[in-house]
């Protein structure tokens, strides 16, 4: 893996842990990190109250390219479905939850300092 590559990974997996974080600090429980499934990946897999969250981390260190919620693009929405689906298909213990896509919107200043983690519940509207 080519330097750019591995620094772009690494920001990613600490967003996750972030947000993972933030997740159970609000009350989630964290079932499963990086879920693959024959469309991809899923972010992370957790539980509230509610019900199932499949949830989509999206990490930005300045606005540039926008919030990092501008990056769930309809297309990315449509994969999102696609993933919970034959995440859900092939597990049959969750085939009578109600479930949902969350997104955690994670920020940093240049500096690396964490300025904004936001749980945005149902981000994707089923």
């Amino acid at each position: 893996m080519n330097p750019p590559k591995r620094a772009h990974k690494n920001f990613g997996d600490s967003a996750e842990r972030v947000a993972a974080l933030h997740l159970e600090q609000n009350g989630y429980r964290l079932l499963a990190r990086n879920v693959r499934t024959r469309y991809g990946e899923i972010d992370l897999i957790a539980e509230d109250k509610d019900g199932i969250a499949f949830v989509e981390v999206k990490a930005r260190r300045t606005r540039a390219h926008g919030a990092p919620e501008e990056a769930l693009t309809p297309r990315k929405q449509l994969k999102l479905v696609q993933l919970a689906d034959a995440f859900i298909a092939e597990h049959e213990l969750f085939q009578d939850k109600a479930w949902r896509i969350d997104l955690v919107a994670v920020e940093l200043d240049k500096t690396g300092k964490l300025i904004r983690v936001e749980v945005i519940k149902n981000a994707v509207q089923l």
